[in-house]
């Protein structure tokens, strides 16, 4: 009844908002009218643009013209020059200048409306449109899971005979030949594994057998303590649930969504057929020890995670922590 966790020091001590608007009084006004409005002010905008660059470039054309003629034709300023040209060429181009810069406005800064540009508003408004429908049946169904809880809840209340299923984790650290400890004690010192240990265990019942327990100074700090033992008149301090068989201990963590199984090495062996899950810590040595941990049958479980950690000033092995959940 050896446990990989047993203590011979002091204990470590490390230390939707659900938005249904839609159901609401107020009911929100439509934007498909506004947006089709909004197309149509554009669309004549457009033309409106395109009819006055028209006009400005037959003015421009004309002008352009007329300033040649009244120059060269009819002689007006003809003896007017700037920089050594005739300043109607000057005028012409001030005059081209501001056209161009039109042209540029309306075909660059403002997007012309062209087929394209239609089938992008009409996109635009079909995307919106089955936003809103997408936003309402998530609310939809956000609603139809909050009323399924409070069925369920109510059924459950009404009914106390029915049990919240916990999922049972074992949690265990393991050598490579599946020593987990010798004369109660631990075999290695992994600062890391004791760390996760307490941060996973903490909050919730953990189940071991008596000769584990006995292998801690006093019992661990926040954490409910089953422990097994066929003893009849076993004392232990306040607190701790004393039983007498795995069943038993299972059955007195039925409160703890989910109750953990930390040793030693018979309660391991016992837990192997029903529990949900492992949590293992393998150490990458092999060991002489009189505890061991059961072979993991990969027909029956899954390793979900493995994370592999160097050995360091704190960790005197290499190790990995490994998930494994029940196929």
């Amino acid at each position: 009844m050896h446990n990989h966790y047993a203590f011979t020091k002091k204990d470590f001590n490390f230390t939707t908002l659900i938005d249904l608007d839609m159901f609401g009084k107020k009911k929100a006004s439509p934007q498909i009218d506004k947006e089709q409005l909004e197309l149509i002010e554009n669309a004549q905008k457009r033309i409106r643009q395109k009819k006055r660059l028209y006009v400005h470039f037959v003015l421009f054309l004309i002008g352009a013209i007329f300033l040649i003629v009244a120059n060269t034709v009819l002689g007006i300023g003809e003896d007017v020059t700037l920089f050594g040209k005739e300043w109607f060429l000057f005028a012409i181009m001030l005059w081209l200048f501001f056209f161009l810069y039109h042209l540029f406005n309306v075909f660059v800064t403002h997007k012309f409306m062209g087929k394209a540009w239609e089938k992008q508003q009409l996109e635009k408004l079909v995307a919106k449109q089955q936003d809103r429908i997408e936003k309402i049946k998530q609310g939809l169904i956000k609603e139809e899971t909050v009323l399924a809880k409070s069925e369920v809840y109510n059924e459950t209340k009404a009914k106390p005979s029915v049990k919240k299923r916990s999922i049972l984790t074992i949690i265990a650290a393991a050598a490579e030949n599946n020593a987990i400890g010798k004369d109660n004690q631990l075999i290695w010192h992994l600062s890391d594994d004791l760390k996760r240990f307490k941060a996973l265990t903490s909050g919730h019942h953990i189940i071991m057998g008596r000769k584990t327990f006995e292998s801690f100074p006093k019992p661990l700090p926040n954490r409910t303590h089953v422990v097994i033992t066929r003893q009849a008149d076993y004392k232990a301090p306040d607190g701790v649930i004393i039983v007498n068989s795995l069943e038993d201990a299972i059955d007195a963590s039925k409160s703890d969504a989910q109750p953990f199984i930390i040793g030693g090495g018979q309660i391991y062996k016992q837990a192997m057929g029903i529990a949900d899950k492992i949590e293992l810590t393998r150490v990458h040595e092999s060991f002489e020890a009189d505890a061991f941990f059961p072979e993991i049958d990969s027909n029956l479980w899954k390793e979900t995670n493995n994370t592999f950690h160097k050995k360091d000033s704190d960790n005197e092995f290499e190790f990995s922590f490994i998930t494994y959940e029940r196929k």
